[in-house]
């Protein structure tokens, strides 16, 4: 595991795949992030508003509301830092090509899945850092 310590950050993870919420929820706590968890865009957008979080670890394929109608759901809110808040794209399904639609999409980052602890602490970095 990582020596990195994420503490000061608030981190929103939407996911709709509960072996997958569970473990990043746990892995980013450990590492001194609050943590939020959402199983879908509607509970995310919910958690989003009230936790004013520093960055959106989102899934892509969710049932509802997918990770882009989440996306644009955020911006649309209007409020900095709520509508600006940095969000990372994940998905089991992306190609190169589908890499480039999110980037262009307006997520910060595209992060396929399955992916490493040391890989999902490398983006958070990163994305944070820019």
């Amino acid at each position: 595991m990582t020596s990195v310590r994420l503490t000061d950050l608030t981190i929103v993870v939407v996911e709709d795949h509960d072996d997958a919420r569970r473990y990043l929820g746990v892995f980013l706590d450990r590492l001194g992030a609050k943590v939020v968890v959402a199983r879908n865009g509607f509970e995310g957008l919910d958690a989003i508003k009230i936790n004013h979080p520093n960055m959106v670890l989102s899934d892509i394929a969710m049932p509802g509301m997918d990770g882009f109608e989440l996306l644009r759901n955020i911006r649309a809110l209007g409020v900095a830092p709520t509508a600006t808040v940095p969000v990372v794209a994940m998905s089991a399904f992306f190609s190169d090509a589908d890499c480039a639609q999110v980037l262009d999409a307006g997520f910060k980052a595209c992060l396929p899945k399955p992916f490493s602890p040391e890989r999902l602490v490398e983006i958070i970095l990163t994305v944070l850092n820019d």
